[in-house]
């Protein structure tokens, strides 16, 4: 009997699938195609487009070629979602008894998305799900309240590829590609779980994983979040972000937290920045710069403030606050970085990233920096000034007084294959067109006080005009007329030449200039040369 029921059983089911199979061989999909563009169309606010439709037996649904989704044509004409195929997952029995389309999945194969973000800060995406819009049926399935009870149990996007500009600046977009993007659960009325990857451009990658909604159906942009982001080898100068003539390079690592309530961002995490450099004319870190942060950011009006950014260098640890504004085309910033007692041999390897070098075969063997510098601008064409103190420093494989001592004015100048430094401060202005030092002193102890001004250009040479002051120990040391002759205010020169070779020069302009001003001066010059001459005292 058992093996009868079993039989009879067999026989059923094999009926119902030849049943089904018979269906799917004579029911013609493309009927659905209205419906589905309406329904799906509605729930967007965009007006969308299909080509053929199939239905999908063993996946348990629909598949559609040629998908699009229209852009919001305040931003562009062309698709903002366009997919070679799209397989919609739908209640198959609900589909084929009673000719009803229940939705429970979406996945987008290859999709290419194109966000656009005008000068205003309005992206072109804000106004998906917000009901009708421009080229959307205005009797869809209820509008925005029919959207409202939407759930899709599961959406995905595979090897995507998504394009980031501005209206009207087609072909110059960021591309970002290899995207992946799966949603569970969605509701545009509560929460629902997201995760995403993708390659940046100049590869690196980046991926998220969180939660969004309650889905705002006004603006999109508003739609709050709460998730985890990381990226690894992001290439600064491969994003689109900066001009590349600007100098601005390197590859950032980051891993922190972002929540928004739909107007204001915060986040948090750590950044590490590898052969980062800020001006033209620099080259890379030699080593990583780390940074850990925290801020808020305000969609609209598009500002945002650094409440803490520890930035560290080795066991070097500066501060860095202030404000920036994504608000306009550029990225712009004004924020103050402060750091006292930072170990100057762990900065050195930084140097190069603002286009400032030590002499060749120099280094910094000990000493501290002080620094308190601003910095501000266009992410591309930063500006950095500010008063800087080195103190305690001992300059290696540099020998001052053997560069003095080329000098004519003078010579005899105590050398030795070290400099020693008390203090150097300066305040410095590193921009795009060089880097310019005013009130530069330095104390070197063997020698003396070194006093001037002077620039440094993009590509490292050197114009300073300086005046030395040496100590008592030091001018004993010098030649006859050197010790004569020496100006009250010091021996003036100049350093030309370029960061890694500089070259000491005289200043015969000013020495003439001075001397004429110093009638002092002139009797004692010409005491001299009479007496190199046998002369005699008048």
């Amino acid at each position: 009997m058992t093996k009868k029921v079993l039989v009879a059983g067999a026989a059923i089911a094999g009926l119902l699938v030849l049943t089904v199979l018979g269906l799917f061989l004579f029911l013609d999909a493309n009927q659905f195609r209205p419906q589905l563009e309406q329904a799906m169309g509605g729930a967007l606010g965009r007006k969308v487009a299909i080509g053929n439709i199939k239905l999908a037996l063993f996946s348990g649904g629909i598949a559609v070629d040629d998908f699009s989704l229209a852009d919001d044509p305040a931003f562009s004409d062309a698709p903002f979602v366009t997919a070679k195929a799209v397989t919609v997952g739908v209640d198959l029995m609900s589909l084929i008894f009673s000719r009803s389309l229940r939705v429970e999945s979406v996945r987008l194969e290859e999709p290419q998305v194109v966000l656009l973000n005008s000068p205003s800060g309005e992206w072109n995406f804000s106004g998906l799900g917000g009901g009708t819009t421009a080229g959307a049926p205005s009797t869809v399935s209820g509008g925005s309240a029919a959207a409202m009870n939407i759930v899709v149990q599961k959406i995905e996007i595979v090897n995507g590829r998504v394009l980031i500009g501005t209206p009207g600046t087609r072909g110059k977009e960021r591309v970002y590609d290899s995207v992946n993007l799966e949603v569970d659960n969605l509701s545009l009325a509560s929460q629902f779980p997201f995760r995403l990857t993708a390659r940046t451009p100049g590869g690196g990658t980046v991926s998220l994983d969180g939660r969004a909604g309650p889905f705002n159906t006004t603006d999109a942009a508003d739609t709050p979040f709460q998730t985890t982001l990381e990226v690894r080898g992001l290439d600064v100068a491969s994003t689109g972000f900066v001009d590349p003539a600007s100098g601005l390079a390197g590859t950032i690592d980051f891993t922190g937290d972002l929540a928004s309530d739909g107007q204001r961002l915060t986040s948090k995490g750590e950044v590490t920045a590898t052969g980062l450099q800020l001006v033209s004319g620099g080259t890379p870190s030699r080593v990583p710069i780390e940074i850990d942060y925290e801020s808020d950011y305000s969609r609209k009006p598009g500002t945002g403030v650094v409440k803490r950014g520890d930035v560290k260098i080795g066991k070097a640890v500066a501060h860095l606050t202030g404000n920036y504004d994504a608000s306009g085309e550029t990225f712009t910033v004004r924020l103050a970085l402060s750091g006292n007692k930072m170990p100057a041999p762990d900065l050195e390897a930084t140097l190069p990233a603002i286009g400032m070098r030590l002499p060749s075969g120099a280094s910094l063997r000990q000493g501290t920096l002080d620094v308190k510098l601003m910095i501000s601008g266009p992410v591309d064409r930063l500006v950095i000034a500010g008063p800087i103190d080195l103190s305690n420093a001992t300059l290696a494989g540099f020998d001052l007084g053997g560069k003095l001592g080329a000098l004519p004015s003078l010579g005899g100048v105590p050398t030795g294959g070290d400099t020693v430094i008390q203090t150097l401060a300066a305040t410095l202005r590193v921009a795009p067109e060089g880097i310019r030092a005013d009130g530069l002193n330095l104390l070197a102890p063997a020698i003396g006080t070194l006093t001037g001004n002077g620039t440094i250009a993009p590509g490292g040479e050197m114009n300073f005009r300086m005046l030395a002051k040496l100590t008592a120990a030091a001018a004993s040391q010098v030649s006859r007329v050197t010790s004569l002759t020496q100006p009250a205010n010091g021996i003036p020169f100049k350093i030309e030449g370029t960061m890694t070779n500089p070259i000491f020069v005289p200043d015969v302009g000013r020495a003439a200039s001075d001397l004429l001003r110093d009638p002092e001066a002139v009797k004692k010059a010409a005491s001299a040369i009479r007496g190199l001459f046998g002369g005699r005292k008048q």
